[in-house]
């Protein structure tokens, strides 16, 4: 059997330092090299057979994450905020973070995070940018109202974005100005473009094959619109990785940190290490799901009456991710099974 080699990789914009160690801990070689694709073939072509490595989560680390994998014996993908070693350490730079990741990979101390498929990434990527789209629509909305309260116009909020009522007070309002009006008609446009693009990306989504029959299986359960399908499907991935519901409210950031010494426990605001994605979207979801679901109206009402709306929306939350999550594993769609109590003669 040929000896394994193991490879640190601390990944920057420009350059990615590594270190590359024999299983007794042996340096074979360390320095850097740029980040650019040709760079790294010839530094592959250097490196001693068979090598396996491991790099630090960032934006950098997906085109090469797979870049390296069908060069190398495996390859890992390591959760920043659980690199202890490096983030506590006194003295830190990229050669000493290169060694230390190499080390925790050898000893089988690496903290692995889940890396999805080239296919689900890419397409991930584009939900994301719907994302900003939106944000960047409803930032030329607000725009549209600050600019007519600025010059003291009154119009109707419920209809200042609808295309006749906008078209009709930019031609009989006389408080709005010339100048006013062509800021008003640029942000219009702005808005209108913005859907439309947005409009596009979503039903590109929809229709793609890899996710057209996932997505249509989870829209099936009550309360679940394609974004909510999708943003599920892309944010998951493949959900075997869950081995619990548990684990999959705590990806979702539906549960607050427990801290717990001796026979005092505490229980903490929702957490910041989550997929902030799936979060607002499944709040969003959860806060109309009991117009459209009998079972989870009953379900918001009950935690409702024990003081607080906030909370009641999070267990409509959790429900819905028990619902995706039962869905999903299943790979059928959603069915109201109904229980009978039996009585006993």
């Amino acid at each position: 059997m040929q000896p394994m080699y193991y490879i640190g990789l601390d990944v920057h914009k420009r350059k990615i330092s590594y270190c590359v160690k024999d299983s007794s801990g042996t340096i074979h070689s360390e320095g850097s090299i740029p980040a650019t694709r040709l760079d790294l073939d010839r530094w592959m072509k250097t490196l001693p057979q068979s090598w396996t490595a491991a790099m630090e989560a960032t934006m950098f680390t997906g085109w090469i994450y797979d870049h390296l994998r069908p060069h190398a014996a495996a390859l890992k993908v390591a959760h920043p905020l659980m690199l202890r070693a490096i983030a506590m350490a006194k003295k830190k730079n990229d050669r000493i973070d290169a060694s230390k990741i190499c080390d925790c990979l050898r000893c089988d101390f690496l903290p692995e995070c889940y890396m999805a498929p080239t296919a689900i990434r890419e397409r991930r990527r584009t939900l994301r940018y719907r994302n900003l789209l939106v944000r960047q629509m409803v930032q030329m909305k607000n725009k549209i109202g600050m600019l007519l309260m600025e010059a003291g116009v009154s119009y109707n909020k419920q209809r200042l974005h609808k295309t006749g009522y906008f078209r009709e007070l930019l031609a009989t309002n006389p408080e709005i100005n010339e100048g006013l009006r062509s800021l008003l008609r640029l942000c219009r446009e702005t808005v209108v473009r913005l859907q439309r693009t947005e409009s596009a990306l979503v039903g590109s989504l929809e229709r793609d094959p890899l996710l057209l029959e996932r997505v249509e299986r989870l829209m099936s359960i009550p309360a679940i619109g394609p974004i909510t399908a999708l943003t599920w499907a892309l944010e998951v991935g493949e959900v075997q990785r869950f081995s619990s519901i548990k684990k999959a409210i705590s990806y979702c950031g539906l549960c607050g940190a427990e801290k717990s010494s001796g026979n005092t426990i505490q229980r903490t605001p929702l957490s910041k290490q989550r997929n902030k994605h799936l979060q607002t979207t499944l709040i969003e979801a959860a806060k109309m799901a009991p117009r459209y679901s009998p079972t989870l109206a009953l379900l918001y009402d009950k935690e409702k009456q024990k003081g607080n709306a906030n909370r009641a929306t999070l267990a409509v939350a959790r429900k819905l991710v028990a619902y995706l999550m039962a869905v999903d594993r299943g790979q059928r769609s959603f069915q109201v099974v109904e229980t009978s109590r039996c009585v006993a003669a």
